[in-house]
């Protein structure tokens, strides 16, 4: 099944739902329409028991995504009389409501996602898709920083993530320089979890999915949100975190599954639930 709508197109087949940002001419740039039906299809994956994994990934060969398009943008609302061209507060709920609400539906979302980064990842672009849980990246592929270039400080969720995935030293050298890091960097930095030939990406990243779809997809769940909130996390609330985690799994049909095959010998047969 695969539809299109403000230049995404959503295709789910045997279990893993590809999102692909589909504006190659515009470096995959996303517009507030996009950034908002990305969410909405993040948010519904959670939801549907049909989808076991989730692709992300941006049409061509040039772009993963390269940020906000600043060429596409909403009008503003009507004003009234004497009001000035943005009011305290606007800046920060359009942060908000935009971007960081993008990142988090990805970190939220109850499917293992995987980032198949076909090209540049630049900006908030760069943000997307460290927010997955998983990053293959095409040799070819690299990240920007790019927020220093254009004399603002780094948004989506940027400080949060990077800090987390390199030290606080190496975060402050990437935003405050703003230098390109090469796919095999990302990969040494533990920006990415594989880098592949260029025309090797769509195979590497199908073959991962599928594992993934076949996968006990609650316990994956549980497994992803202790692990995001474990860094900011002391030691008893993590443990509390892992053992509520652990009473959930306990009652869904693939752990009986999996404590079944283990006495049996055999391999189990996950169904998501």
């Amino acid at each position: 099944m695969t539809e299109s709508a403000n230049n995404i197109t959503r295709e789910l087949d045997d279990g893993i739902l590809r999102l692909t940002i589909d504006k190659a001419e515009a470096g995959n740039a996303l517009d507030a329409d996009m950034r908002e039906q990305l969410v909405e299809w993040f948010d519904d994956a959670s939801d549907d028991l049909n989808v076991r994994c989730v692709v992300l990934t941006g049409a061509g060969d040039k772009a993963f995504c390269t940020g906000a398009d600043l060429r596409n943008q909403r009008p503003p609302r009507p004003r009234p009389d004497g009001a000035p061209p943005r009011a305290q507060g606007e800046a920060a709920r359009l942060i908000q409501r935009g971007w960081q609400r993008l990142v988090t539906s990805v970190l939220d979302c109850e499917k293992p996602v995987i980032g198949a980064i076909n090209g540049t990842a630049a900006g908030g672009g760069m943000h997307l898709a460290l927010a997955c849980d998983l990053v293959v990246c095409a040799h070819s592929a690299r990240f920007i920083e790019v927020f220093i270039r254009r004399g603002i400080a780094p948004d989506a969720a940027g400080a949060w993530l990077l800090t987390r995935l390199v030290g606080i030293q190496k975060a402050k050298e990437l935003f405050f320089l703003g230098d390109a890091v090469s796919a095999d960097e990302a990969l040494s930095l533990g920006l990415a979890n594989r880098v592949v030939p260029d025309e090797e990406l769509p195979d590497a990243v199908t073959a991962l999915a599928q594992r993934l779809a076949q996968a006990p997809t609650r316990a994956i769940a549980i497994t992803k949100a202790i692990t995001n909130r474990a860094l900011d996390h002391d030691r008893s609330s993590a443990l509390l975190d892992e053992a509520w985690g652990q009473e959930l799994v306990t009652t869904t049909e693939d752990m009986k599954e999996g404590v079944a095959a283990f006495i049996e010998r055999r391999d189990p047969t996950f169904r998501g639930f």
